[in-house]
């Protein structure tokens, strides 16, 4: 058995990669229309990762989803968790848990998916305006 992906239903595909992509940091691997179904399917992942993939669906049709308890978030191991906070912030995304200890953050894309941030290896020093940076929503 071997972990495929998991798949995340978007209701602006733009506004989604611009997430992904350019806040976040992940990478396109492939994207194929389905017109008869009507729906888009995008797959990315982490680069230098490409076995752990996320499924962009986007029904052309437009539906509102709402969110379940029963899925938490999709997580990502990044090399400088201040520095990933900071990219994510420039492009308007609200840092729902800062890391403050340098460990552990939260943002949510645009779909309100909760994407968890964790510092690879040790935890960080304390800086700011991270440490004193409160709660934003939830996560």
């Amino acid at each position: 058995m071997k972990y495929l992906h998991t798949m995340v239903r978007v209701t602006d595909l733009d506004a989604s990669l611009r997430f992904y992509c350019q806040a976040l940091g992940l990478t396109e691997l492939s994207r194929k229309d389905y017109p008869q179904g009507r729906y888009t399917l995008v797959f990315l992942a982490a680069p230098g990762d490409e076995t752990a993939q996320v499924e962009l669906t986007h029904n052309w049709d437009p539906e509102t989803y709402t969110g379940g308890r029963n899925f938490g978030h999709l997580a990502y191991a990044v090399e400088d968790i201040y520095a990933v906070c900071e990219r994510l912030r420039q492009h308007g995304v609200t840092i729902n848990r800062p890391p403050r200890d340098g460990r552990m953050a939260f943002v949510r894309s645009p779909d309100q998916i909760s994407i968890e941030l964790l510092q690879r290896g040790a935890a960080l020093p304390p800086a700011e305006p991270w440490a004193s940076m409160p709660n934003t929503g939830s996560w």
